[in-house]
């Protein structure tokens, strides 16, 4: 079950000055897509953001799943802050969930990667970046914080391709001593084998686990980082989770300096409490940068998304606002306003 403490409640409250008044937000290009919500390029009273649209759901179980994962995500990005986590902007509830946090313009890590394959990174930039993310983890797990989902495509570069921000917190949960958490979490590949069982859980069956998952689903991305390739090649996702999980196979830390072959196993070990904590990882990051030959310029790519000064063209998805359709409005004239508002792109997108 949830944490009772406040911190992850089922119901949305958050402070006013974090309420986005939806009349201010311009909803541009879709930037992103996951399974539970789409991610846009806007504008919000002039600033470039990214708005993150929840899908609603179908079922009364799915609509209030979802509610209460976006009311634990707007809870986690209001109370959080840090350099290497994307800054939290606003949210409303209605008449749609919205999250808006900074536009990160170097895009996903996954599409940067991509993008210079079969080049790999400067092992030293590659480290950098790692370090990014460890701290960004060291911050949520000193909150008490699992992210649950940590892979490239939750991973988003700033407009110099220099940083790495750690962003969607909708998996996210508050660890408890005595919290049972849903073992159907994250994305197979970089799951942590201690989330699956020798016998198949049914959806929804719960299963202990604790912070060390991330230590894992960290040493997959640090390997990715590193090789530049997708871990367990050949295989679909279900049978990398397998091959973890039930034959403790992992990609190869062969032909790697000693310091990193040393995080990679440590952090990606059978039992969870081998594994290092987050402070523990970036003291080894930075005693291997400390040690490193100095590191070329990196190889980096034309930029993946659009320029800080994009101007939004008439077909954009949206146009306006998220104000709701009055009542009021006919068939027709909700169809013939549809291309002034935010419904526009909703009715478009889902």
């Amino acid at each position: 079950m949830d944490s009772e403490n406040g911190f992850y409640s089922d119901e949305f409250h958050l402070d006013s000055k974090w309420l986005i008044d939806p009349k201010n937000l311009f909803v541009g290009p879709r930037i992103g897509e996951g399974g539970h919500a789409k991610v846009y390029e806007g504008k919000y009273k002039n600033q470039n953001v990214a708005i993150k649209i929840v899908h609603k759901g179908e079922t009364e179980e799915e609509i209030a799943k979802r509610e209460s994962r976006f009311a634990r995500e707007v809870a986690m990005l209001s109370r959080v802050q840090h350099k290497n986590l994307v800054k939290f902007i606003g949210a409303c509830k209605e008449p749609v969930m919205v999250v808006v946090t900074e536009l990160l313009a170097g895009g996903s890590l996954r599409k940067y990667l991509m993008s210079m394959r079969p080049k790999c990174l400067d092992t030293c930039v590659a480290v950098g970046f790692a370090l990014d993310i460890a701290r960004a983890m060291e911050c949520l797990h000193s909150h008490g914080i699992i992210h649950r989902d940590l892979k490239p495509d939750n991973l988003i570069l700033t407009a110099d391709l220099k940083t790495v921000k750690l962003v969607d917190f909708g998996l996210a949960r508050e660890e408890t001593v005595t919290e049972m958490m849903t073992a159907e979490t994250g994305t197979y590949r970089w799951m942590a084998p201690e989330l699956y069982s020798t016998v198949t859980l049914r959806q929804g069956e719960k299963k202990h686990y604790n912070h060390k998952v991330d230590a894992y689903s960290f040493a997959i991305v640090l390997w990715e980082l590193l090789h530049n390739r997708v871990p367990f090649e050949g295989m679909s996702n279900l049978q990398a989770a397998y091959a973890a999980a039930f034959k403790n196979v992992r990609p190869s830390a062969e032909n790697l300096p000693e310091d990193l072959a040393l995080i990679l196993t440590s952090c990606w070990k059978e039992d969870p409490n081998a594994r290092p904590n987050f402070s523990q990882i970036v003291q080894m990051l930075l005693h291997y940068l400390s040690t490193a030959a100095p590191a070329g310029p990196p190889a980096i790519p034309s930029r993946l998304f659009s320029s800080e000064n994009r101007v939004f063209t008439p077909d954009s998805p949206g146009t306006s606002s998220l104000m709701a359709i009055r009542d009021d409005e006919t068939p027709k004239a909700k169809l013939e306003n549809k291309s002034k508002g935010f419904f526009f792109c909703f009715n478009q997108c889902y």
